[in-house]
């Protein structure tokens, strides 16, 4: 067996190679896989999980004896072997780790997932003789009894979860966590053990306000020396954002498990539908390598948007002037960020997209606490404006619209019509037209296709702008029986105003009578 060299941390850690040696051998002496070629042979750990987890988990000691590592979080693809370790962690939790009355868990989202990780790990005790002789086996409970201890099942949607004493968590696909409310309870009932160990496994998710987001954080930036946490292992796989998701080279990176659970054949078979299905490409970067998408299904490639942004080069706000102009306004929440976009047709087909962006002064700043100073740069640079107060001033929105409207030849502005408030009176006001448009399918379908087709095809130019990039790359869109499609903003993960508001634009510009309809000549449909 390879042995991690003898380390020791003066005053602080030592490793203990027999603990080490003890912890790996008891999965090829006590346990044996289930499924696929090697169903039936000994648990024999890969290198990479004796090496980069079991081995430093259980071989690290504090001075008093007891376990280093209080956490561990193991981040990694589908079809890795995740269960099957998991399940084997649990194992040695309850029967190998010394601890009277030990507690463990197996715990997820819900009672199915839960179960996954229990269900390999009771029928790898059944499969045991040694085991199974030392144990009681219920439906959803092992029971140890010479050490009084139990590994049982828990969800989120147990109906009471506080009084527990926790030795050992197993948390399955951490990802998919609708709160932080059993994390929180499960890590903070372990107060009054020796050693406890939690064990978090997850593969990537695409919703960075969730529990499993601030723990993946964490992670990174104790693997990277960012903060120091000496009782937390953090066990990270994955494509780093810049790697091309289409090369082998990054699938083995991504997936140690290559070649045992997981053929480059499958992953090539893959690939190729997620580079034929736009809808399918970051269900395959994240299951498969690992990366947090910013939605769950990509409405389209964001290397597509930036092409086309940029096939126009920069927008020339002189060469705008006087131009016909159809505008969209997203109004949101008034706590919240509100779009103005303004969209010129041009005579090659193409539109240039000149963006405004508005938030309220008190929530630019607590989000810059709570998140990144994105909102903060954003203002800075002239992006976005911070109107003051903690509501947005929509009096600073209309003067915008009125100083616009003495450069641009604004045709119509498009708003959504339940969010009609005073503003839509005041730019009547002002001599402009204004145009309600409905957020569901059949308003908003047709101009979602179509800024999908004018974006393939490089005739959406928009400049490269920061936050309408950001939001284009937050959106998701929903879809009906029909096949009609529009934003959806309750599954795109962050912000997606200014898409919407460019696709209100974009719908008065299919059916505006200044430009005629988008789809009359030989532009053709987009078939979906």
């Amino acid at each position: 067996m390879t042995r991690l060299p003898a380390k020791t941390a003066p005053g602080k850690f030592v490793f203990d190679e027999k603990a080490a040696d003890r912890a790996c051998e008891f999965f090829p002496r006590y346990l044996r896989h289930l499924k696929g070629p090697k169903a039936g042979k000994p648990f024999e750990l890969e290198k990479w999980q004796r090496d980069e987890i079991v081995r430093p988990l259980f071989g690290w000691k504090r001075p008093d004896g007891t376990r280093r590592y209080r956490t561990v979080y193991i981040f990694i693809p589908r079809k890795n072997g995740k269960s099957s370790l998991a399940a084997g962690l649990g194992l040695y939790t309850l029967f190998a780790d010394g601890e009277m009355g030990a507690e463990v868990y197996s715990a997820a989202g819900d009672r199915d997932q839960a179960a996954i990780v229990f269900d390999a790990a009771k029928a790898m005790v059944e499969a045991s003789p040694p085991l199974a002789s030392r144990s009681e086996l219920y439906r959803r409970s092992i029971i140890f009894p010479k050490r009084a201890s139990t590994y049982k099942v828990l969800s989120s949607d147990a109906p009471t979860k506080h009084g527990l004493n926790a030795h050992g968590i197993i948390f399955d696909e951490l990802h998919v966590q609708p709160n932080r409310e059993l994390w929180d309870t499960l890590t903070t009932s372990t107060g009054a053990r020796r050693q406890p160990l939690t064990v978090a496994l997850t593969t990537a998710g695409y919703d960075r306000t969730t529990i499993c987001w601030e723990v993946h954080d964490y992670a990174v930036k104790v693997k990277k020396g960012i903060v120091k946490d000496d009782f937390f292992l953090p066990v990270i796989y994955g494509a780093d954002e810049g790697d091309d998701w289409t090369n082998p080279e990054t699938w083995k990176k991504a997936n140690p498990n290559i070649g045992v659970s997981i053929s480059m054949d499958y992953l090539a078979e893959q690939c190729r539908r997620a580079q034929e299905v736009v809808g399918y490409e970051n269900t395959f970067r994240r299951l498969h390598l690992n990366q947090w998408t910013q939605q769950s299904k990509r409405w389209l490639s964001i290397e597509k948007w930036d092409a086309s942004g940029m096939a126009g080069g920069p927008i020339d706000l002189d060469a705008l002037r006087g131009r016909k102009c159809y505008v969209g306004l997203d109004l949101a929440s008034t706590t919240d960020v509100a779009a103005l976009v303004y969209l010129f047709p041009w005579d090659d087909g193409s539109f240039k997209v000149l963006p405004r962006f508005f938030i309220p002064e008190d929530t630019l700043q607590e989000r810059s606490r709570k998140e990144s100073d994105m909102y903060g740069l954003w203002t800075k640079m002239g992006l976005m404006t911070a109107t003051e107060g903690d509501v947005i001033d929509y009096a600073a929105i209309t003067r915008q619209i009125e100083e616009d409207s003495k450069v641009f030849n604004i045709l119509e502005i498009a708003f959504d019509r339940w969010g009609a408030t005073q503003i839509v009176q005041d730019i009547i006001a002002l001599g402009l037209k204004v145009v309600p448009i409905g957020q569901g399918f059949a308003s908003m379908s047709a101009p979602t296709k179509e800024l999908i087709r004018l974006v393939l095809a490089k005739l959406m130019h928009h400049g490269g702008n920061q936050v309408l990039r950001w939001m284009a790359d937050n959106m998701a869109v929903k879809q009906d029986p029909a096949g009609n499609i529009k934003p959806d903003k309750e599954k795109s993960s962050e912000k997606i105003d200014g898409m919407v508001a460019l696709v209100m634009a974009l719908a008065r510009a299919i059916t505006g009578e200044e430009t005629g309809s988008v789809y009359d000549g030989d532009r053709g449909f987009l078939i979906l």
